[in-house]
């Protein structure tokens, strides 16, 4: 594996900190959802206790000092019941749209480098080409051997290109998902709170 990396020529070194690169990227959003998903239901259901029996003051307070993707919404929603529905709903869109932001950091990196990678293996297989055509002017068409390397090069960036590229492709379409249904699971859980204080 090592003698086939070495083989493919510095481009290799670009495509493999592209794969590290990628493969971090993924599990830190991993890290991140499993976060904001983990308090998101216990959250509310304490919250919503609170809202009920009016400590609504107790409630931003609780928010405060457990932090997350659903109390920095809730607290704005909080802090304002006294204002009607309709301006704290605008609030709370206001303050979603950084949360839903912040939760999309990386994954356009992450798709840069799913069409850089084959890029990358492409520019590989131009330059062994390249050299290959170059051993044939300098020495004539010569043996196998003296142009093994040059094509040896051009497959082996090819091919590496392609396998960072195609599970990044597939990482990246499902951290896509996964922040959709967790914006959508935020709006649902935020909106209880806001009927029961706006309403």
């Amino acid at each position: 594996m090592i003698d086939l990396f070495v083989k493919g020529g510095p481009l290799m070194y670009a495509i493999l900190g592209c794969s590290v690169i990628a493969w971090a990227i993924f599990f830190e959003r991993l890290w991140c959802f499993h976060r904001a998903q983990r308090h998101m239901e216990p959250l509310t259901t304490e919250v919503l206790s609170l809202c009920r029996a009016d400590k609504i003051e107790q409630a931003a307070t609780l928010c405060d000092s457990r932090g997350g993707v659903l109390a920095r919404l809730l607290v704005p929603v909080l802090t304002r019941a006294e204002q009607d529905r309709d301006q704290i709903k605008a609030q709370l869109e206001e303050v979603a749209a950084r949360e839903v932001a912040a939760l999309d950091r990386y994954l356009g990196l992450l798709g840069t480098i799913a069409t850089i990678a084959p890029l990358l293996g492409l520019l590989g297989t131009v330059i062994g080409m390249i050299r290959a055509f170059n051993v044939i002017a300098a020495e004539g068409v010569g043996t196998p051997a003296t142009l093994g390397g040059g094509i040896s090069e051009a497959l082996i960036t090819t091919a590496a290109g392609l396998s960072v590229a195609v599970p990044v492709i597939l990482l990246h379409r499902y951290l896509t998902s996964r922040v959709d249904r967790l914006t959508l699971e935020l709006e649902e859980n935020a909106m209880k709170i806001v009927d029961q204080v706006g309403g």
